[in-house]
């Protein structure tokens, strides 16, 4: 019997949430498609999966059994078919690297040309992925590994070495208040709107709302960007303040926009990640080693504009 791959990750979201509304938001869908897909899953095995009522949505004995080995089987799906996707790779001697904004700074092209020297009959494919997919293409197999900002979603099931770490800087309207002052305490910005990522985003978004400096307190999202030039136009426009990376300033310089280091909150750090299947693949391990020699302590700022 064949059923789509989708149906299943349907059921496993429903079975994990026991409620069709937050299953949907999860996946984002609309909650009457995902019933319908529900119930397509269960026309095509011929059994029930649920018991609906206003409480939730209950498992039966055979959705029970279903929800107990599907995650395995799907987890074994994607590990093959991630393998597929590196053996296609591999093939072509393409790296695929995933990357947020910057990537590693000033050190990426250095790191670059480092791994072409240890490997010149391969090529290194940069894949920069939004806010919203803050692994960066590793958690779908899309990249073989990947320059991330640390903490991610997922974070645990990969390898990380930090590279470098920065301070974070406030980012303001240049007609804020406290864009006058030259060090900003991130007490005085903690009541302000801040320009949030997506909230699927989890510990990350929280880091880049300053989550360990706010003693409990909710932080007032003003609005919410996926890529960078939308976060920089919302910051201009006054619907927020933000936090970046020190560098920020440096590679996303705006008319209107400000930076100001701020006192309260732990740096920025930057990491290679790469998934535990890769460890025994000499080719990223040639990259990761790269990365450590080239960033590693060595991260040389350029001028800052003008």
């Amino acid at each position: 019997m064949d059923v789509d791959t989708r149906l299943l990750r349907y059921f496993v979201t429903v079975a994990e949430e026991g409620n069709l509304t937050r299953a949907a938001e999860r996946l984002f869908v609309s909650q009457p498609a995902l019933t319908k897909q529900i119930r397509q899953l269960e026309n095509r095995l011929g059994v029930r999966l649920f018991t609906r009522s206003r409480a939730g949505m209950a498992l039966t004995e055979p959705g029970r059994a279903l929800a107990e080995r599907a995650p395995a089987l799907l987890d074994g799906w994607d590990d093959t078919w991630r393998a597929t996707r590196a053996a296609d790779r591999r093939a072509a001697r393409v790296l695929h690297v995933g990357y947020l904004a910057s990537a590693a700074n000033e050190a990426t092209p250095r790191i670059i040309a480092a791994f072409g020297r240890r490997r010149p009959d391969w090529r290194v494919e940069m894949r920069q992925t939004p806010w919203s997919v803050p692994a960066a293409g590793l958690a779908d197999g899309a990249v073989d590994v990947a320059l991330v900002r640390l903490p991610f979603p997922g974070q645990d099931g990969f390898r990380t070495r930090v590279l470098l770490t920065e301070p974070r800087h406030a980012v303001l309207p240049a007609t804020h208040p406290l864009a006058a002052r030259e060090t900003i305490s991130f007490q005085d910005l903690r009541d302000e709107p801040f320009i949030a990522a997506p909230p699927e985003t989890g510990d990350w978004r929280d880091h880049w709302l300053g989550a360990e400096g706010r003693d409990g307190r909710p932080a007032r999202v003003g609005a919410v960007a996926e890529q960078t030039d939308d976060w920089l136009s919302a910051v201009a426009n006054g619907l927020g303040v933000a936090l970046a990376p020190a560098s920020a300033a440096r590679f996303y310089a705006r008319p209107g926009i400000v930076y100001r280091p701020v006192d309260g909150v732990a740096p920025s750090r930057v990491a290679v990640a790469w998934p535990p299947a890769a460890d025994a693949n000499p080719i990223v391990r040639d990259f990761v080693v790269s990365c450590l020699e080239e960033a590693s302590g060595r991260e040389r700022p350029a001028a800052g504009p003008g």
